[in-house]
Order: C-alpha cells, then structure tokens, then sequence
C-alpha cells in the first residue's frame, strides 16, 4: 500500500480525522523546509501537502502566491523540492507527502525522469491543478510508479462530473469547500456538509475539506463530515517572515497543535 493509503487506513481504524497542512516548499526560508516539515509532523499533521513554487497559479491566493514568489527568487526549483522530500525521508519514512502544484514543471523536468526521482525521493502523490482528467493520460508514467493523482473536486463540478471524479479517486478526493482561490475565508459548514457526505459515500477513496480552514473552530466544523482537513494559507501566513530554524518550527507548531486538539476532540 502507498503511505497515504496506509494512512487513511490507520486514521478511519483510530476514528481520527486526518490533518494535512499545507506549506510552499522554499518559504520562508529554503534551508529550513526539512525543518518545517518535521516541525508539522511534530505537530499532528498526518499527510502533507508541499507546494512547488510556480510563477503562474490559477487556484492559489495571494497568500501563497507570494510564498511562491519568495521561493522562485531565492531559486527554489522542482529538483531542490524533490531534494528535501529525500532528506525529510532520513528521518521519517511513514508520513506521505504530496505535491501540489502545477503541470509545466512536470513536464519540463520529463514526466518518465519526475515518475522516477519522485518516487526515489520518497513522494507518495501529486496535487496537479491544472491537469483534468481529459489530459491526465500524460500522468501516465507517475501512475505507473505508483504515485497517486489526487483529484480535485468543486461546488460548481457538475453531477457527471463528480460521478467521474468518485470513481477515479485515489490516494483521497481533495473537496474545494467554495468556488474561488485559496484563503478566501468564506467557509460555510452548513453548505457543504451534505455535498461531502454524498461524495463520501461514493468515493473510491477517502475525501479532504480544503480552501477557507483557517483555525481551530473551523477545522473542527469539517471535522464532522469529513476523512480529512486541509490548511493552507493561514499557515502560510503565520510562517511569512520567520527566518531562523527555531522560529519557523514554533510558529508552526503553535499554530497547528489547536487545530490538532480540535479535530481530535470533535
């Protein structure tokens, strides 16, 4: 089994809700993103999602799109991110790790060439934004080295649609709680807890709440219905500016043990 699959494994056996940060790989400071993401796993994540900085975002905020930014022009590429997943490895061979980002430095980097260094490396799957599945027949050298595709689903996705999107899922069904970009800060539990209990109950795998968790009391609203909390730009946010280790691992820290708590405590 892939660890994602192990993981959800473990956390549906547990009763747990998953809680999968979020952090660009290179911000704020590119010799702490190992750091970094020790420093999350210290404080309860289960998966994380680690952003490859890219000039040209269509679904991320400003919050994350400046992160990017900050990496590209400290130099921060697709072979520094693939890099650091390695050495996190070191350390910590059982928490899954998932790319997030966009389709151009795939495929600049050779799909066959990422398939291989990023299973070497220690990824377990890809967050491609702007690959649909009429496109993703290009993926098909990452799904055969055993990467998962995770896949993205809307308010706005059509019922066709979603029926796809259910039958395809693997790894987890990663919900967009609102039609817009991410930390917009307009989650509404109330409007999505129906639509995810129905995906849920479809899905061939488990299914993440993400865009608009911000804290505690709203991961913890998600935490009813869903397998799964994503957070991205709140996080994000609290880390911009940090430059030495120490800093950077306790404002993460601080900000992800309350949530943490929440969603054990719901």
């Amino acid at each position: 089994m892939n660890r994602i699959d192990r993981r959800f494994a473990a956390l549906k056996a547990a009763g747990r809700t998953g809680l999968i940060p979020f952090v660009t790989a290179g911000d704020p400071v590119p010799a702490h993103t190992v750091a970094l993401m020790h420093a999350l796993v210290d404080a309860g994540a289960d998966v994380i999602e680690l952003g490859v900085p890219f000039s040209d975002p269509m679904a991320d905020g400003p919050v994350i799109q400046h992160a990017s930014e900050r990496a590209i022009a400290k130099g921060v590429g697709l072979p520094d991110v693939l890099r650091w997943v390695a050495e996190f490895r070191q350390r910590d061979d059982e928490t899954p790790v998932v790319l997030m980002g966009y389709l151009n430095p795939v495929e600049i980097h050779g799909y066959d060439r990422f398939a291989r260094e990023a299973v070497g490396a220690g990824v377990d799957g890809v967050l491609l934004v702007d690959c649909p599945l009429e496109e993703s027949a290009v993926l098909a050298p990452l799904k055969a080295a055993g990467l998962r595709q995770i896949l993205l689903a809307a308010p706005t996705t059509a019922p066709s649609r979603m029926a796809q999107l259910c039958g395809l899922a693997e790894g987890f069904l990663y919900y967009v709680s609102f039609a817009g970009i991410t930390g917009a800060g307009r989650l509404s539990t109330q409007d999505i807890a129906t639509r995810v209990a129905d995906i849920r109950a479809r899905a061939k795998a488990p299914v993440a709440v993400g865009f608009g968790v911000r804290d505690a009391q709203s991961a913890k609203d998600i935490a009813g219905f869903a397998d799964a909390v994503v957070i991205g730009s709140a996080l994000v946010e609290r880390l911009a500016g940090a430059e030495q280790a120490g800093d950077i691992a306790s404002r993460a820290q601080a900000f992800l043990q309350p949530i943490r708590t929440a969603l054990d405590a719901h």
